[in-house]
């Protein structure tokens, strides 16, 4: 019912900045909350940040991008951004959008990859010098 689609991954360098775009489509008026996540090869999926779709204010960060990554939305354009700073080689991955939880389905906080079950197809971030 909600189709997402991420955009702005890229070659930084470490220490830089990068802005990523996920542009929601359809029902989005039954999203609770979005968010971003993101997998390294080798590695497990992480949460990075969520935030509250039909409602104001709320967000979560994951502790590895605390104080460095921004997550934002624009409901009007069906949009949530991820601001990215002082980049590290250690942020590379693929970052995900995702949405949650659908009809039905056990919301269980933002913080919680189980309350996220329609996902983008993923844009890939390198960060290198």
């Amino acid at each position: 019912q909600v189709q997402l689609v991420e955009s702005g991954g890229g070659l930084v360098q470490p220490g830089g900045s990068l802005r990523l775009s996920c542009a929601a489509s359809g029902r989005t008026f039954s999203v609770v909350a979005m968010g971003w996540f993101r997998q390294a090869p080798g590695q497990e999926r992480e949460i990075v940040a969520g935030i509250t779709w039909r409602s104001s204010g709320t967000t979560y960060y994951g502790d590895s991008v605390k104080g460095r990554f921004t997550i934002s939305k624009d409901n009007a354009k069906d949009t949530v951004f991820l601001e990215m700073n002082s980049l590290k080689p250690e942020d590379t991955a693929v970052y995900y959008c995702a949405a949650g939880p659908s009809s039905g389905r056990t919301y269980y906080g933002l913080g919680s990859q189980r309350t996220y079950d329609t996902w983008g197809q993923g844009t890939q971030v390198t960060v290198s010098a």
